[in-house]
Order: C-alpha cells, then sequence, then structure tokens
C-alpha cells in the first residue's frame, strides 16, 4: 500500500466525476459572498456575522413554518421538536454577539460609512421571524416595498394566523373557551391579550397531566420567546457598546429604538399565567 493510500484511509479523494463536499454545500458560491467595501479588516467580520445570522434566521423561518402545519395538523410531537430546535437557533444567534462585540468603536467607525442606509433594521427575514410569531405591524412592510417577490412573501404571511395563534386553534378545538380570539377576522394585525386565553392556559398548568401536550407546546412557546428576548437584549448592548447613542444607519433611533423592542410580549398570557398560579 503507498503512502498516499495510507494518509487518505480509504477516502475517496477523486471528484472529477463526483459531487464534492463543497460542491453540495455550493461553497465557491458562499465563500465568495464578501464583499467589503472599505479597507478596514475590521469589515469582514461585520459581514459575515450578518450574512451568517442571516442563514439562521432562514433555518428558523423553516422550521417555525414547519411547526405551524404540524399544529394545525394535531402532529404535536413533531412540533415540540422543531420549536426546541427554534430556540437552540437563537441560542446560535446570541452567540454572535460574542464574536462582533470584539469590534470597539473606532474601528466600527473607519467603515461604517461604507454601509449607506444599509441596516439590519432592513432584514426581511427578521421581519418574517417576527410576523409569524405575533408580533404584526403591516407599516413594517414599507422597507420591503422595493422588492416584490420579499413583499408577497411577507404579506402572505401576514394574511394567515401565527405560531401562537395556531397554539390558540388548538386550544379551541381541545374545547377551550376563547371567547372568539381565536377566531378574529383580521390575522394581520398583532392581537390583544385576552382574559380567556389566560384562563385557558392557568387550565392547562393547573393541571399539566391531564393537559399535558397542550402543556408542553406551552412551554416550547416560553422556551422561544426567551431566546429571542435575550436575543434583542444583545443586540441592544451590543450596539450601545459599538456606537453609543447615535442613530443607526438605517435612520431608525438607533438603541432607544431597540430598547422599547424589548418591551414587546410574543406570548403575553403564557408570561402572566405565572402570577396566577
Amino acid at each position: 500500500m503507498s503512502a498516499a493510500s495510507d494518509t487518505t484511509d480509504g477516502a475517496i479523494t477523486d471528484f472529477a466525476r463526483r459531487m464534492s463536499y463543497s460542491d453540495y454545500l455550493r461553497l465557491a458560491d458562499v465563500l465568495d459572498a464578501q464583499k467589503p467595501l472599505s479597507k478596514s479588516p475590521d469589515e469582514m467580520l461585520f459581514i459575515i456575522q450578518h450574512q451568517t445570522s442571516e442563514l439562521w434566521m432562514k433555518l428558523a423561518i423553516h422550521e417555525i413554518t414547519s411547526a405551524m402545519e404540524a399544529i394545525r395538523g394535531d402532529d404535536l410531537q413533531p412540533a415540540f421538536k422543531m420549536l426546541t430546535r427554534v430556540a437552540r437557533i437563537f441560542e446560535q444567534l446570541n452567540s454572535a454577539w460574542d464574536v462582533l462585540r470584539t469590534m470597539t468603536p473606532s474601528e466600527y467607525t473607519r467603515f461604517r460609512d461604507a454601509l449607506g442606509q444599509s441596516s439590519g433594521f432592513q432584514s426581511w427575514q427578521y421581519r418574517a421571524i417576527e410576523f409569524l410569531a405575533g408580533n404584526r405591524n403591516p407599516a413594517m412592510l414599507k422597507p420591503h416595498a422595493h422588492d416584490a417577490a420579499v413583499l408577497e412573501r411577507l404579506e402572505g404571511i401576514l394574511d394567515r394566523p401565527s405560531l401562537y395563534d395556531e397554539a390558540l386553534l388548538l386550544l379551541q378545538r381541545q374545547g377551550f373557551d376563547l371567547q372568539g380570539d381565536a377566531g378574529r377576522a383580521d390575522w394581520r394585525q398583532s392581537r390583544t391579550e385576552s382574559d380567556g386565553v389566560l384562563r385557558a392556559w392557568k387550565v392547562v398548568y393547573q393541571d399539566p397531566e391531564r393537559h399535558w401536550a397542550l402543556y408542553e407546546l406551552a412551554e416550547k412557546l416560553v422556551d422561544f420567546e426567551d431566546y429571542f428576548r435575550r436575543w434583542r437584549f444583545n443586540h441592544v448592548t451590543t450596539v450601545e457598546r459599538i456606537i453609543g447613542l447615535k442613530r443607526g444607519t438605517g435612520g431608525t433611533a438607533g438603541v432607544s429604538y431597540l430598547r422599547r423592542m424589548l418591551e414587546v410580549e410574543l406570548f403575553p398570557e403564557l408570561w402572566k399565567v405565572r402570577t396566577e398560579l
């Protein structure tokens, strides 16, 4: 046996007519997608951090949508697995801020002007996650009005029940009286808190053994929002650490805008039920 064979340990090394690892992952496209616009070496970190975050968000959208379909079909075990995965995805997104925080204000200033008016505020995938989770505001479609395909996709999300709406529709199918909350006519607007929904979740939490599937679903939703909140908080602290209280590149109020987002609750009754028990 030749030395060359020893070093490859029997692995296939001829890919002239085979699909390779790089082919399958289209790494030539992925690794060629970083195009810094300045001479600052720190811009590469900024680009890769945001590109990888968008990839994780793409997976989150896929998993949330699949979980919603499973809940709609009363197939809860796969939904639990998918929602667990979404929480882990946001754990990864949280870790990404740790890398970006190694950038100092002076380093960011060297290439900030190259960003123009581009901003994470304009991420349509982030908007899709917000809409899917139930934080719905049709006015937030405006930054995407220039892209017909993206606008159509976001409009489609708004026209259907959110993840939390699907959970409430499930509660209703299981015999809980939600006083019309699960059957509202306009899915495009964020729902308001409901005493009927709070009472339903209280019944579930007071007797989890009897309502185990609903109880587990509720906790998976809380896990998701818990990690989502941490992601928002880490976003705020990272931005403040790097740019202070300056306005964002996209024209938002920067840190003050992001702080307001910390007050948004996606599944309010699931948090309030803890006080009721």
